[in-house]
């Protein structure tokens, strides 16, 4: 066998990252929540050791899901019928994935918490005298919205697939409504999580792609808050 240099080896390296993120789709999901944290990080001044911190938190999480993709892609190559045994090992290194990922959000809890919460706090009381009645509007206009793209860009249909998620769309925008207007993060945890169960359950479906959800999703928060910044110039 033909000895590798440094070259060939990185190279190597990065296909295999390549490939996964081509193929399995909670890869892109952590890559997309790396971006994002890591934005967020260049407005709440990080010290050295909590960004430390953090890229090892993305790191741990990421590496997971590396071994977790290259321990069921061995299982599957080796076993041509299911076996207990290789069930085992495949759950074993989703849970893997899974300690990683909750510790990551307790990590990202500790280090983002009390920079963000007085910004948040700030937004929830500024919002939350509006109108009861301008939640019906924003659903109205997010779904005619929605509606529209998918006119314009000609795929799915109003109800079903296509682009945007109107799905996605309506729960991240009551997510948002929720979060500006409840005054409480245990509730707006729960729009949250309710929320990502109705985007994972377009994926899994395969109604949407990940990309068309996550299109609704960030439409859907957009124009919540487009609205409300409106309302909150002109009332």
């Amino acid at each position: 066998m033909k000895k590798r240099n440094l070259v060939e080896s990185l190279n190597f390296a990065i296909e295999g990252i390549i490939y996964v993120l081509r193929t399995q789709r909670n890869l892109r999901i952590h890559f997309a929540a790396a971006l994002m944290v890591l934005g967020v990080s260049l407005f709440v001044d990080l010290s050295r050791v909590e960004m430390m911190v953090l890229i090892l938190t993305i790191a741990m999480v990421i590496v997971a899901e590396l071994i977790n993709t290259a321990i069921e892609t061995a299982v599957d190559t080796y076993l041509v019928f299911e076996h207990p045994l290789a069930k085992i090992a495949k759950d074993v290194a989703a849970g893997a994935v899974l300690v990683a990922s909750l510790s990551a959000v307790v990590i990202g809890y500790f280090l983002f918490f009390n920079r963000l919460n007085p910004l948040a706090s700030m937004v929830i009381q500024r919002v939350a005298q509006s109108s009861p009645y301008l939640t019906v509007a924003v659903f109205l206009i997010v779904v005619i919205l929605i509606i529209s793209v998918k006119a314009v860009t000609g795929r799915g249909t109003p109800l079903s697939g296509g682009f945007p998620s109107g799905h996605s769309a309506l729960a991240f925008s009551a997510f948002t409504l929720i979060t500006l207007v409840s005054q409480s993060y245990i509730i707006a945890s729960l729009g949250l999580l309710m929320a990502l169960l109705v985007a994972q359950s377009r994926l899994e479906s395969d109604i949407h792609s990940l990309f068309e959800v996550a299109s609704g999703g960030i439409l859907g928060i957009l124009i919540t808050l487009l609205i409300f910044q409106i309302v909150k110039l002109y009332v």
